[in-house]
């Protein structure tokens, strides 16, 4: 049997969500409560990749057993045995053709940004010391869900098989005095994506990109035509979204 977990972490101890050899990983964390609890090693397919200091609002993997488990005692089991930053939301039984990376519809991540000092966001949030310019910022985003090729946004030397990525939102919205967060929506993000998106719109808010300069570093399919690559701690991947014919119980959880 196939279930999905739902989950979020605190990425500001972990080098990223995928298992590696000599550092902590949000993965790791989650195989070894899986092994201890069901005494058999269990692997966990995630919906994406998140990067070192990267943060999950939402994260769904998916694994496979031969019994089936009970949801609401392997829910509480995780959250006794994980570390504090890792929490599960809830865990559901899917299709056996249910994947949490290929079967997503939809992503979305926030990048928020704050230009006055206050150290509770400065966990959360990356602090920027320029005047932007939010309503360019926005045309630009707007101009952005124009493109489906973002070669100029992947880092480089990512092994993807293909640059196209279809945007169904991308918007910069204010959030409190001097606090802003950008939203962006698409059925797949590039590595390092919505990070380099969002260096390249500051420098539009910054008046040293012109809108038709944007439009060239889209069209130039390289990294090193776009802006600086802005620090994780800013960065969440929000939402995951899939199709309800993948769920047993016929709809897919609502989290949030």
């Amino acid at each position: 049997m196939r279930y999905f977990v739902y989950l979020s972490y605190d990425g500001t101890n972990y080098h990223g969500w995928q298992r590696q050899p000599n550092a902590t990983s949000v993965q790791e964390q989650m195989e070894d409560v899986l092994q201890t609890v069901l005494r058999r090693k269990v692997n966990l397919v995630a919906a994406g990749r998140t990067d070192t200091g990267v943060h999950a609002r939402l994260m769904v993997a998916h694994f496979d057993v031969e019994e089936p488990v009970d949801c609401q005692q392997l829910t509480f089991k995780f959250n006794c045995l994980l570390p504090p930053d890792i929490g599960v939301y809830t865990i559901v039984p899917v299709t056996d053709d249910a994947h949490a990376r290929f079967s997503a519809t939809s992503r979305t991540y926030h990048y928020h940004l704050y230009q006055r000092k206050d150290p509770f966001r400065r966990p959360y949030a990356c602090r920027y010391y320029y005047e932007l310019d939010f309503p360019r910022m926005n045309e630009a985003a707007a101009r952005l869900m124009q493109h489906t090729d973002f070669g100029s946004f992947c880092k480089a030397g990512s092994d993807n098989k293909t640059n196209t990525c279809h945007l169904t939102h991308a918007r910069w919205v204010e959030e409190d005095l001097q606090a802003w967060r950008f939203e962006i929506t698409a059925d797949r993000f590039l590595r390092n994506m919505v990070r380099a998106v969002v260096g390249t719109l500051l420098e539009v808010g910054k008046h040293r990109l012109t809108l038709e300069g944007l439009e060239d570093v889209v069209r130039a399919g390289n990294r090193s035509a776009s802006g600086e690559s802005m620090p994780a701690c800013g960065l969440f991947l929000q939402d995951i979204t899939y199709p309800d014919a993948l769920f047993l119980s016929g709809k897919a959880p609502k989290i949030f």
